[in-house]
């Protein structure tokens, strides 16, 4: 097997549009930027407990709800609790919604999908429309 190197990554001008990506999935998902990339970052993991997601945050601004909001909203899910003998804490991963939402993202960046406007278009804020437009770009854009 061959292993990736940058210039393969760079012929596959995967991160060209990541920028609009992120905002889509966002404002469609209703979640934040820095959560957004933080459930990538688990996503690549698989499981994780409470303390690898302490370490995921170092590099985000502080939000001390993350965490309760994200299993709230059913982001993260527990894949194992723990029964106070053997197993001394749970074990978590992305829930099933995350993990297609990831999916698409990476489906939307190689260009085998389009991102949808109609959500964004029913919305009169400017940021909105400007995220609209773009996004109309970007699936002009068939060399993604």
């Amino acid at each position: 097997m061959r292993k990736l190197t940058s210039s393969d990554l760079k012929e596959l001008k995967l991160l060209k549009h990541y920028r609009i990506v992120r905002k889509w999935a966002c404002k469609t998902c209703n979640i934040k930027d820095a959560d957004l990339e933080l459930l990538i970052y688990l996503d690549a993991i698989d499981f994780f407990t409470k303390d690898d997601f302490k370490k995921g945050t170092y590099s985000y601004s502080w939000d001390n709800r993350r965490w309760n909001r994200l299993l709230k909203q059913g982001w993260i899910v527990v894949w194992r609790e723990r029964n106070r003998t053997t197993q001394k804490y749970h074990i978590y991963k992305v829930s099933y919604k995350c993990k297609q939402l990831i999916s698409r993202m990476y489906r939307i960046m190689l260009g085998e999908e389009d991102m949808p406007t109609k959500e964004l278009d029913k919305n009169n804020k400017y940021s909105y429309k400007v995220t609209a437009q773009a996004i109309r770009y970007v699936n002009k854009d068939k060399q993604r």
